[in-house]
């Protein structure tokens, strides 16, 4: 009966040991479990995040490449207006030097007209000076003339007119 007894006790130390052990192992696999679905629940935050990033990314690309085709429509649209800039400046420069090139012609003929005007008016006071002298011999000519007419006559009172026949 010892053998019995040792051989039941062994059996029962036996069955109680592999009991603890499957209780172990029980126990060590609900853990392993949590943690896999705490891992996977981990696993799908941070690919949701992962997404989010990824679409987040998408959204800056499309927006630095929108802000790119902008930035070149900018220095194509400023490497224009630099070209009319250039251009205009060049107009201008043209503009001014016709317009010194019209004053400088305005103020000759401006000179040369006012010197017209001079000689014109000394012309004239010479004219009028020699009108006045030529008038003044006529009139001296034509008293000696009615001086020796015949006042008689018809002819020599028309030439003579009046004046004549006070004398």
């Amino acid at each position: 009966m010892k053998v019995v007894i040792f051989f039941v006790a062994v059996s029962v130390a036996v069955m109680v040991a592999m009991i603890f052990q499957t209780l172990r192992q029980e126990l060590s696999l609900r853990n392993m479990r949590a943690r896999m679905v705490e891992n996977s629940a981990e696993v799908k935050r941070r690919e949701d995040s992962i997404i989010d990033m990824k679409s987040k990314i998408q959204e800056l690309k499309s927006a630095v490449e929108n802000a790119n085709l902008k930035l070149e429509e900018l220095k194509k649209e400023k490497t224009d207006k630099e070209k009319a800039l250039q251009e205009a400046e060049k107009s201008l420069e043209t503009c001014n030097t016709a317009k010194a090139n019209g004053e400088k012609k305005k103020t000759e003929l401006e000179e040369s007209l006012n010197k017209l005007k001079t000689d014109h008016e000394a012309d004239k006071n010479k004219a009028q000076n020699e009108i006045g002298n030529l008038k003044q011999q006529i009139l001296n000519r034509d008293k000696a003339i009615c001086a020796y007419a015949d006042m008689n006559k018809e002819e020599a009172r028309k030439l003579c007119g009046d004046s004549g026949a006070a004398q």
